[in-house]
């Protein structure tokens, strides 16, 4: 499927008055042109990214220029809303190889998961590659039937790459396995570890406040000894000035 974007130039417009009028704000750069501001409606942006990802050419068709071929390079959210806030576009040179990531998509069923109760544990769900740009394919798909009990596993040397289509990465990368379930021991352990665990900061902290306790009251002590001091001074004071008035008459 092909996928085409119209864009506008963009120069000293704050951003977020662009977002207000329902365009996303971004740039596109390549080695063919200078990095120029742009902006793009934001509704189909979010169409061609949900259906096609990073790893899609588009046909970029930007007010006064030719069109090219682009890649979504990197997008900004809006933290709460999840909203695309910004969007850099990366020019293609056809006929030149290229390094992009592409998604992977694991299918199909795994025994060892179905009949065995295993966990299918996913260690990494994209791949560097390299390729001509009309080689570049939106997703490879990761065959998991392979994995029948749980000493097996896929590696990226396990895959089936699309033709024209090289990995840039170690070929022994594991990819995925199956995880065995727990045992009852091994649960009761783990149970039995947690309640120990919480027992443990439990009377840590009793001990704590005890502590802080006794120091406190160790404090109090101190004041009333000094304050005792304090009253025997001022009396032998006291008994000074009546001596001196006596010995006076």
């Amino acid at each position: 499927m092909t996928y085409s974007l119209q864009a506008q130039k963009r120069s000293g417009r704050n951003a977020d008055d662009v977002r207000a009028q329902g365009l996303v704000p971004g740039v596109v750069y390549g080695p063919d042109r200078e990095s120029a501001s742009i902006s793009v409606n934001a509704l189909e942006l979010k169409k061609i990214y949900d259906e096609a990802g990073e790893s899609t050419l588009i046909d970029f068709i930007l007010e006064g220029e030719k069109t090219v071929k682009v890649l979504i390079q990197d997008l900004q959210f809006a933290p709460v809303k999840g909203n695309i806030t910004h969007v850099d576009f990366r020019q293609i040179q056809m006929g030149v190889e290229m390094e992009a990531t592409v998604e992977l998509e694991f299918v199909g069923l795994s025994l060892a998961v179905k009949e065995l109760s295993g966990t299918l544990s996913i260690l990494k769900d994209e791949l560097d590659v390299k390729c001509l740009p009309e080689n570049l394919v939106t997703a490879i798909q990761v065959d998991i039937s392979i994995l029948k009990t749980f000493d097996d596993a896929i590696y990226i040397k396990d895959l089936q790459l699309p033709p024209g289509v090289v990995s840039t990465e170690s070929s022994d990368l594991l990819l995925a396995k199956v995880i065995a379930p727990l045992s009852e021991e091994a649960q009761k352990a783990m149970e039995e570890g947690a309640v120990t665990a919480i027992e443990d900061i439990e009377v840590e902290e009793k001990g704590k406040k005890e502590e802080d306790g006794a120091v406190v009251t160790e404090g109090e002590n101190k004041k009333e000894v000094k304050s005792v001091q304090g009253g025997s001074a001022s009396g032998g004071k006291d008994v000074k000035k009546d001596n001196k008035k006596e010995t006076k008459k």
